[in-house]
């Protein structure tokens, strides 16, 4: 199972590291078991960021990945051979906290708390556009999986943003009582779903600029939003430690939340925690504040790996 696991490590005084290839002693087999990824070796330690790694996204193409960190930067690595730190993406002025792909792998949209929303080209490492409106932290961004290339954005201004990287605002704005510190766009262009420091996940309706639906259960901050492979499903994760699956189909009888699931931690230090889907939509992932990645099974809810080796907080998580 690929995964790559992001460590919060101690700040170099450069803010510079060189790549360490760590191999484990079952390179080959494990248990006599034939190995099924084409990694190096099981576990691939990527360093370098000279701070909290906050962010991590494999691109769909699924032969490169970035990250994202408390250094500012962002740093474009390969998948297979020695993980290659291939580029740098300078330009965010304070801590880079979340960062997605376009579904065509060229570019990356980026959130910091320097207030802004950048659009890079992960090709050239040049920064395509810097987008300018909110008034605090940017916690997320979500570009659209299809159709129109469109960006949603939520801060700790309490506002939802949608940017069209054609147009040099905003062009739509919705405002939230509350900090949002997690947003994710549906698969039709014209929802985007939010969660924020009133533990409700809210269904912004784009035509309306209104909700349309809360979906109330967690009792703490969501720190987390993702959307299943088929866009379906939401799985939200929150301060309360509880990872939570919910049914975003626009009719559903009974109650939307489909599965909730438990094992995972968050501390005092109020981390946003990430999740993430596999692929096949069968299996869920979540960060964990007692070191550990959690892994469930997306049917029954149970962890079925918690894979140590971080010595810190685990702040996301993505499948390959």
């Amino acid at each position: 199972l690929p995964m790559a696991l992001v460590e919060k490590r101690p700040r170099s005084p450069t803010g510079e590291g060189q790549l360490i290839l760590k191999k484990s002693k079952t390179e080959l087999t494990v248990a006599g078991t034939a190995r099924t990824s084409g990694l190096t070796a099981p576990i691939m330690l990527l360093t370098g960021h000279g701070g909290e790694v906050l962010t991590f996204r494999f691109d769909p193409a699924g032969k490169y990945c970035a990250s994202g960190s408390h250094d500012k930067d962002i740093f474009l690595w390969e998948v297979f051979g020695d993980c290659r730190n291939y580029g740098v993406l300078k330009g965010h002025k304070q801590a880079v906290l979340q960062l997605e792909w376009t579904p065509d792998s060229v570019n990356i949209w980026s959130c910091s708390a320097d207030k802004t929303v950048m659009l890079w080209d992960a090709e050239t490492g040049k920064r395509v556009k810097k987008l300018v409106g909110h008034s605090s932290f940017v916690n997320s961004v979500s570009p659209t999986r299809k159709g129109v290339s469109l960006a949603a954005s939520g801060g700790d201004d309490g506002m939802i943003k949608i940017w069209d990287p054609r147009v040099r605002s905003a062009v739509t704005s919705l405002s939230d009582t509350y900090q949002v510190t997690a947003v994710e766009f549906a698969d039709d262009g014209d929802r985007v779903f939010t969660g924020g420091l009133d533990n409700e996940i809210k269904v912004w309706d784009l035509r309306k600029e209104d909700v349309a639906l809360s979906m109330m259960g967690h009792t703490d901050t969501v720190t987390g939003l993702r959307l299943s492979p088929d866009g379906t499903l939401l799985l939200s994760n929150s301060m309360d430690n509880t990872l939570r699956i919910w049914d975003t189909r626009p009719f559903v009888e009974g109650s939307r939340c489909r599965l909730i699931m438990g094992g995972h931690m968050h501390n005092f230090e109020k981390n946003l925690l990430r999740c993430a889907w596999s692929p096949d939509g069968s299996k869920v992932a979540a960060g964990s504040a007692d070191k550990m990645v959690y892994i469930w099974d997306a049917e029954q809810g149970r962890v079925t790996y918690k894979l140590p080796g971080h010595t810190a907080c685990v702040n996301d998580v993505d499948f390959h």
